[in-house]
């Protein structure tokens, strides 16, 4: 009788670990732009790592049987959220519309960073603008005027550069073309100094 209430009380206490370590997770699998570990996971949340993959595995789970839009993978890389391939046609049609609109102020100067900065991490570009840009950056890559291009030595952050199509889009045919900076931003001589410190 006494395991079968201590029993209850476990399966009690780690439903209740899973409903508040889920949303968790879920917040923060939305604004990452790459598969992140486990172990990552588990430092940023202060559980064990084999707890995080368990709330991790059931989510994706619940996900699948729920018929959600999106789907909860992991890769050799770590876990990572991902439209269904059932809906690629809709997904592929909305991002091809948004070719056609204009790109936002934030748009426009975090590319403006990537190309006179090339190749560039996204930290860096967080740390000239003052302003977290994942969210701009993922926006970019979308649209096909940026693309990842290796990783920073050192810190191994993903490096990114601007495409054949910002040049089209820009009228030039080669980066050197684009307008000496120092009249448009007189400070860009000490912007080094931030970005090392980003």
């Amino acid at each position: 009788m006494g395991t079968q209430g201590d029993s209850r009380t476990v399966n009690a206490g780690r439903d209740l670990v899973e409903a508040r370590l889920a949303p968790i997770l879920e917040a923060l699998l939305l604004v990452v732009d790459e598969p992140v570990s486990e172990v990552l996971l588990a430092q940023i949340t202060e559980r064990p790592k084999a707890e995080v993959g368990s709330v991790l595995t059931g989510l994706a789970q619940q996900y699948t049987e729920q018929g959600r839009g999106f789907e909860l993978r992991e890769s050799a890389h770590g876990w990572r959220l991902y439209t269904r391939e059932r809906y690629a046609p809709y997904v592929e049609r909305f991002v091809a519309d948004g070719q056609h609109t204009r790109l936002t102020q934030a748009a426009l100067e975090t590319l403006a960073v990537v190309a006179y900065r090339q190749p560039v991490s996204r930290p860096a570009v967080a740390g000239i603008r003052g302003v977290n840009c994942d969210g701009v950056m993922r926006t970019l890559v979308t649209r096909g005027l940026i693309t990842e291009c290796g990783t920073e030595q050192g810190t191994g952050a993903h490096l990114y550069r601007t495409t054949d199509l910002t040049l089209e889009k820009l009228g030039i045919s080669n980066i050197d073309e684009l307008p000496p900076i120092a009249p448009l931003l007189p400070e860009m001589d000490t912007l080094d100094d931030v970005i090392d410190r980003a």
